[in-house]
């Protein structure tokens, strides 16, 4: 182990059945050193899909939240066996002090013969070689009337097609990931879940601002792409398939994930081009502008204010594709009763299908302590704040895996 690893990271591994979110349950989870293949810990999946949270190395704190010549995170290896599946080798698995990193292991069945699949995951942007963005307008011309979509106001899609090469790259694939699955693997990518809250909501901010401009302006299908946006960080923004995702950052995108930059007189969300303000200088945020400015006390407005001026305002969606009801802003607590209440009891028994840790509830419009516990199930399996409460988050977690493990999707 590196003896400079003087902090600590905590590691959870989540095995679910290939792109589905449906869990394996006593899955077998082995833990290594990359350095020299030491095994660092044994797990099985409960029946969550969800091994025990173990705490293991990383480097200090203070190489991550300020700009250093040192990687600031610490790498380890994973890999899944499961009886019926493929085995599964993730290398590269990234850990930062004091932060909860969970690796989601995506098991394809097993079929005749030997099966192993290796996954290397790619660098963060912020340590990794990755090539500067191309300058763009950061207002767009909106597709005409002969366009494939034409979107009177920008809503939030259910899905985003990533294009995993540049866009004139006609071998590379094509990958359909919900919303909110990709905005937290772009910004767990292009950020760091040690920095301040303020700054992680800002840099959250643009990468929403950016990629539902992609989408509003059609921009790639206008061009006669069938994709939605690249993973190339030279004309998009960083994505990689299977990525450690960091649950404070994926908590921060469950909150405002509906939330895009603008300006007066505009109808689109705002093209906000950010880098890291290091290694490549651009016309938008800096990503370690931004958490110097929190580390002064600014809040995620102010800062984007100082890169992308004094007239820019945040607003929201009307529309969520792809649920079956919107969240209608009243939060859902012990004693609420009411249409609203039915449905969550309903979303949550379905969903307890594939997640029998949830429990099945009495549908009857209660919000009762059983309904609570649910909740607080369902928060804990899914890397929420468990409140026990059903707000906007919440509302939008379960809706989006009720979808999912119906097959609505």
């Amino acid at each position: 182990m590196n003896p400079a690893y003087i902090g600590r990271g905590t590691l959870q591994v989540v095995v679910t059945v290939g792109d589905d979110p449906s869990p394996i349950q006593g899955a077998r989870v082995r833990v290594t050193d990359p350095a020299d293949g030491a095994v660092l810990a044994e797990l099985t999946t409960d029946s969550s899909g969800q091994t025990e949270t173990i705490e293991l190395p990383t480097p200090p704190i203070e190489d991550s939240i300020a700009e250093s010549d040192v990687r600031p995170y610490a790498t380890y290896n994973v890999t899944a066996t499961a009886e019926g599946f493929e085995t599964l080798h993730i290398s590269g698995v990234q850990l930062l002090p004091d932060s909860l990193s969970v690796q989601r292991s995506s098991m394809g069945p097993a079929k005749e013969g030997f099966n192993v699949r290796n996954v290397m995951l790619e660098p963060h942007t912020l340590w990794g070689d990755f090539p500067p963005k191309i300058p763009e307008d950061e207002v767009k011309p909106l597709p005409d009337a002969g366009g494939l979509v034409v979107l009177p106001k920008p809503v939030v899609p259910e899905f985003i097609v990533v294009h995993m090469g540049v866009p004139s790259d006609s071998s590379a694939p094509n990958h359909w990931i919900f919303f909110r699955d990709y905005i937290k693997n772009v910004a767990c990518s292009e950020i760091y879940s040690t920095w301040q809250t303020e700054a992680i909501k800002a840099n959250v901010l643009a990468i929403l601002s950016f990629t539902l401009n992609r989408v509003f302006t059609e921009w790639y299908r206008g061009k006669g792409y069938d994709f939605t946006i690249t993973n190339s960080t030279a004309y998009d923004q960083s994505f990689v398939m299977g990525r450690t995702i960091f649950e404070s950052i994926s908590q921060v995108v469950d909150d405002i994930f509906t939330t895009y930059i603008t300006r007066e007189g505009i109808s689109q969300p705002l093209f906000a081009q950010y880098c890291d303000g290091r290694r490549v200088q651009c016309n938008g945020l800096s990503q370690w502008g931004s958490q110097a400015l929190a580390e002064q006390g600014l809040d995620a407005v102010s800062i984007l204010r100082r890169y992308y001026g004094s007239d820019i305002y945040l607003t929201t969606a009307e529309k969520v594709e792809g649920v079956p009801m919107s969240f209608n802003g009243q939060v859902l607590s012990l004693g609420s009763q009411g249409e609203d209440v039915r449905t969550i009891q309903s979303q949550l028994n379905a969903i307890s299908n594939n997640f029998p840790a949830i429990g099945k509830l009495r549908v009857d419009g209660v919000y009762g302590p059983a309904t609570q516990q649910s909740v607080l199930t369902f928060q804990q399996v899914f890397h929420m704040p468990q409140t026990g409460e059903v707000d906007f988050a919440t509302w939008y977690s379960i809706s989006n895996i009720y979808v999912a493990v119906t097959g609505m999707a």
